[in-house]
């Protein structure tokens, strides 16, 4: 087996060649100036073959569906730590494309896996050669042991909404910690609290884990008011690290101690690499 980092995922595909202890190929790749890309693959696969490239922008994109093209002839697995357009599953508004439905059609390939995709509904899109269903990974186990081994003081977890409470409670598992989610209170008709459900937060560190961070609007919004309410240390951490525009500023502005990301999306706060998981998940 040859391993293929695609460009999105140079860091995440050579960590996972050494986990399962394969050789990686050497990809090169371009911009022309009309704005096309080109790829190939600079030296001969060996029939069995296992890409790794996020879908970030549209250019990746483009690149996974050239990596697969050029990688076609044998058996081929693709691992999509990050999958582009995923939070569009739905038609809301007549008219309107299924985005995630429209991408996930154009991956050919034997096996398929992704990294904690917004809703697994959206596997059952792929159309993939061998038959088998694409397969949903879940980040939360390492990224509890890797809270866990910070040493916080009194640590709690804290989903920012509901609809994070089961990602949260699988981190708080493996961490061995107990965890909350944050609810709007009504005050009056013109002021409304949030707050955690249930537990008191003062004096202990805490930790906002969702599946993304992507402006970082409602994180700095609930590092205030945890803050506000007593807490001792408040960090962030999610599995995709989108930290688009200004969201570090956001964050560090509203207090945060530190932001925690795998490298799904390779960043500077992708401190845990899912590696261990696409090896583990894809049977290698």
């Amino acid at each position: 087996m040859k391993v293929l980092g695609g460009p999105a995922s140079q860091l995440l595909g050579s960590r996972v060649a050494r986990e399962i202890g394969c050789a990686l190929a050497v990809v090169e790749f371009k911009k022309f100036p009309d704005g096309e890309l080109y790829l190939r693959i600079a030296e001969e696969l060996d029939g069995d073959t296992l890409i790794v490239q996020s879908t970030t922008t549209n250019d990746d994109i483009i690149y996974l569906l050239q990596l697969i093209d050029a990688a076609s002839d044998g058996y081929l697995r693709a691992v999509i730590p990050y999958f582009g357009y995923a939070r569009q599953d739905k038609r809301f508004k007549l008219g309107e494309p299924i985005s995630a439905r429209a991408l996930a059609r154009t991956i050919n390939v034997d096996e398929a896996y992704v990294v904690n995709i917004h809703d697994p509904a959206s596997l059952d899109h792929f159309q993939l050669r061998s038959g088998k269903k694409a397969a949903n990974l879940s980040a939360a186990g390492l990224v509890g042991t890797y809270l866990k081994s910070m040493g916080l003081s009194s640590p709690l977890l804290i989903a920012p909404d509901e609809g994070a409470t089961a990602l949260v409670r699988d981190v708080a598992h493996a961490m061995g910690c107990e965890f909350d989610v944050l609810v709007k209170k009504r005050v009056t008709s013109e002021h409304v609290e949030i707050q955690p459900k249930t537990v008191d937060v003062d004096e202990r560190d805490l930790v906002i884990v969702d599946d993304m961070i992507s402006t970082g609007g409602t994180m700095a919004e609930a590092i205030r008011l945890l803050r506000g309410q007593g807490a001792r240390q408040v960090h962030v951490a999610c599995i995709h690290p989108v930290l688009s525009l200004n969201a570090r500023l956001r964050l560090y502005g509203a207090g945060v101690d530190s932001i925690i990301a795998t490298d799904t999306i390779e960043k500077a706060e992708s401190s845990i690499t899912v590696a261990p998981l696409i090896k583990q998940g894809a049977g290698l």
